[in-house]
């Protein structure tokens, strides 16, 4: 057994699906929802305090290498905002990364959310005006969709389903693919609903796998108002920053067409 193969077995047995009992696995990443694991971490991996002048952020590439440990393919879902350019830098390391196959996305939709004028108070987005009120930008690119017709169809070519999300709407998703005699691996952050939880067979908590997947990162020196779209969210009730991709060696998005 080489290195990769006994880190790839470190990481397994740390989580508990080996290899025997979770065959031939598929993964799903609804990175929208998995952006906003560490949002509101205050501890690095090693359980030491974070300065006040960082925070956690996803790290791409070592995403992209627990799958690689964890699963026989990974698929990534994630919204796109042409009018943010950081959203395109992003989907073109994603796409690097991940393969260009491997990476769907589609515009977010942008919707406008009015406010109450007493409620403004810590309010972060950029406030706007029209006539029928005050009014924030809530941007939405929802894969529910995308994620399940692409699950059921490639269903004939895996016998073990990964979903990195705590998105409760998958829940008759997950409900369907046991069903079909599957194994399921559910990697969630945070508190998930039941109808969610008892149709795993393995469900991993964010937490445990921080080391892997998560970098620190300079907080911005300037923190003002964040702009609506700037915000890509997987569905209403879940919003998540922009993710700055992390490259290894001379690589860059480019060499990949991204």
């Amino acid at each position: 057994m080489n290195l990769d193969e006994l880190k790839q077995l470190h990481i397994r047995e740390s989580i508990g699906v080996s290899a025997e009992d979770f065959p031939h696995t598929l993964a799903f990443v609804d990175f929208a929802n998995v952006n906003k694991w560490y949002e509101r971490d205050e501890h690095d991996a090693d359980g030491a305090l974070l300065p006040a002048t960082e925070r956690l952020v996803i790290n791409l590439q070592g995403l992209k290498d627990f799958l690689s440990a964890t699963s026989d393919s990974a698929r990534l879902y994630y919204g796109t905002d042409p009018e943010n350019p950081g959203s395109g830098k992003f989907m073109g390391a994603a796409r690097y990364i991940f393969g260009d196959r491997q990476v769907f996305t589609k515009p977010v939709q942008k919707i406008r959310h009015y406010i109450d004028i007493a409620k403004m108070d810590g309010q972060t987005r950029l406030v706007r005006a029209d006539k029928f009120g005050k009014y924030v930008i809530i941007p939405k690119s929802n894969f529910d969709v995308e994620i399940t017709l692409d699950a059921v169809r490639l269903s004939p070519k895996y016998e073990t389903f990964c979903l990195l999300s705590g998105d409760a709407d998958f829940a008759p998703l997950l409900r369907y693919v046991k069903k079909l005699g599957k194994r399921i691996i559910l990697i969630k952050g945070g508190f998930i609903q039941d109808n969610l939880r008892r149709f795993a067979d393995v469900v991993v908590n964010a937490q445990d796998i921080k080391r892997y997947i998560a970098m620190k990162k300079q907080k911005p020196d300037h923190e003002g108002p964040v702009l609506a779209d700037s915000r890509p969210v997987s569905t209403g009730r879940t919003e998540t920053d922009s993710v700055d991709p992390v490259y290894h060696g001379d690589r860059s998005p480019s060499s990949n067409g991204g």
